[in-house]
């Protein structure tokens, strides 16, 4: 049976878990600026190690994912996207299609096969493991890239003829993660203060009240950040964006808290003390970009036109 209440929050926060939380804010906030492969090399790493756990994770239930060639398909398909998104080495892409979206069904194959070869022949959870996590922590991840190397004054008109770092995709990065933290905050704080409502089984600690206090946050900040870059009509634009990230930030979270549960893990790890895990810290982070990209690059010039 769910539980009635909502259990309580962990109140105690210890020297470990604040110096790594902002260790990794800083050290996130300084591969944003730099972007390029600086930044790829980062989501490489950081998703790589997210994808172990995730395989832990579905070890735990048995099964056994296409692990090492998972794990390749992943940094080509990251790599790919950069070389093809626009910053490269020579200030432009270096493919004229989309690499990345032929590098994804073909690692999908690779993988099958890999499956078919090995001496017990894989399942379909072995299958559909390596598939999600191919999706989950490769496709997805990559529309950081993506998002981090648009350019374009529409975009971002108060940043036109801007000196380097600034651009459009800078803004747009920084602007998504803002929105993410926004979320997080107000639904701990609203949360805790005034969280009665149970959101989620899966997540007994998530209240109603501070789901909708971290969708609150994100339109505020979603609204400065709008009007800060120059759309038109920014407040109202930022504002929808907020509240669009705010729900993909949840549904991430509990994505991710759904898969442990299921596990019977409390942690997807133990990397950042204080934090647990890799996957524990970036689950609000990985269904975000896709969405904000295919907002701005797509519905944003049909406002603003």
């Amino acid at each position: 049976m769910p539980p009635t209440q909502p259990a309580k929050p962990r109140t105690a926060t210890s020297l470990p878990r604040l110096l790594s939380g902002w260790l990794a804010g800083g050290f996130g906030f300084v591969v944003v600026m730099l972007g390029g492969w600086w930044f790829t090399v980062a989501v490489g790493v950081i998703v790589h190690l997210g994808l172990l756990e995730f395989f832990r994770m579905a070890q735990f239930k048995g099964i056994r994912p296409a692990t090492k060639t998972t794990l390749v398909a992943v940094q080509l398909l990251l790599v790919t996207t950069q070389l093809a998104s626009g910053s490269g080495l020579v200030g432009g892409g270096w493919f004229a299609g989309d690499v990345a979206a032929a590098v994804l069904p073909a690692s999908g194959a690779v993988i099958c096969g890999w499956l078919l070869l090995q001496p017990v022949t894989g399942t379909i959870a072995d299958i559909a493991a390596s598939i999600f996590g191919l999706f989950y922590l490769g496709f997805l991840p990559s529309y950081w890239i993506r998002l981090r190397d648009l350019a374009g004054d529409a975009l971002a008109p108060n940043l036109a003829g801007q000196p380097w770092p600034a651009s459009a995709g800078l803004a747009l990065t920084l602007l998504a993660c803002f929105l993410i933290v926004a979320t997080d905050i107000g639904s701990y704080v609203i949360g805790r203060r005034l969280g009665r409502h149970p959101l989620s089984p899966i997540s007994p600690g998530k209240t109603v009240e501070g789901a909708l206090g971290g969708v609150a946050c994100a339109v505020a900040v979603g609204a400065f950040g709008g009007t800060l870059i120059g759309w038109s009509w920014g407040w109202l634009i930022g504002g929808v964006l907020g509240a669009v990230v705010a729900l993909f930030a949840l549904v991430g979270d509990l994505t991710e808290s759904m898969m442990k549960r299921d596990a019977g893990l409390k942690d997807s790890g133990d990397a950042i003390p204080g934090h647990g895990g890799i996957l524990d810290r970036i689950d609000s982070y990985l269904f975000v970009p896709a969405v904000v990209y295919s907002l701005v690059t797509l519905v944003l010039p049909l406002l603003q036109g």
